[in-house]
């Protein structure tokens, strides 16, 4: 494939995938705006926006190991948007309990992170998606080198204790949260075998 059609059709793949990122937030303006948020509309935007972080995280992980399945080594350069959409939808999540849930309250702000568990993991998934975002650039990647590839593997840390998170925020049925932490640890398992496999290849 020649490079102009090449380089359209992933620009067309961006401009889906913006869509389709932006699509659960959009729905959720339409269905506050319309009042069709149910009885508790805070905990309903809780919900939904962590869930989508938690679900674009899982798809971020999943981008490498698919795109080996898949021989479409070409997936790689979409990962970092669906990672930076999973970083606007955990920060849409913090802000509805920074502002909406407890206005401001620092005090009982920090009181929460500090003695309720789930919680403190919540907030400290969120500072490593901060530290990931941050250096998504290309300048960053070029300041950090070798070691950019280190600090971006935060991700696995970050996707795992979103999973806990959303296990330890549920009360009762924990189905989803654990089919989220199920596939994110397969997930994880996929990374630490591959490099393993490689290594035992090159012995053989």
């Amino acid at each position: 494939m020649s490079a102009a059609p090449a380089r359209r059709r992933r620009i067309v793949v961006k401009a889906v995938l913006w869509v389709v990122c932006l699509a659960p937030a959009l729905s959720l303006g339409i269905a506050a705006l319309m009042d069709g948020l149910g009885a508790n509309p805070i905990e309903e935007i809780t919900h939904r926006t962590g869930w989508w972080a938690l679900f674009l995280l899982t798809v971020t992980l999943s981008i490498t190991p698919l795109r080996r399945v898949a021989g479409k080594p070409g997936w790689i350069r979409y990962r970092r948007l669906v990672g930076l959409f999973a970083f606007f939808y955990a920060t849409l999540h913090f802000l509805t309990y920074l502002v909406l849930d407890q206005f401001f309250g620092w005090s009982y702000i920090i009181e929460d992170i500090a003695e309720r568990p789930f919680i403190t993991l919540g907030f400290a998934t969120w500072l490593l998606l901060v530290a990931l975002a941050v250096t998504s650039t290309t300048g960053w990647i070029r300041r950090l080198r070798k070691n950019w590839q280190r600090l971006h593997r935060l991700i696995y840390p970050a996707a795992l204790a979103g999973g806990v998170h959303f296990l330890w925020k549920v009360k009762a049925d924990t189905r989803e949260p654990i089919v989220f932490l199920a596939v994110i640890i397969a997930l994880l398992l996929v990374r630490a075998w591959a490099p393993w496999k490689r290594r035992a290849s090159r012995v053989g």
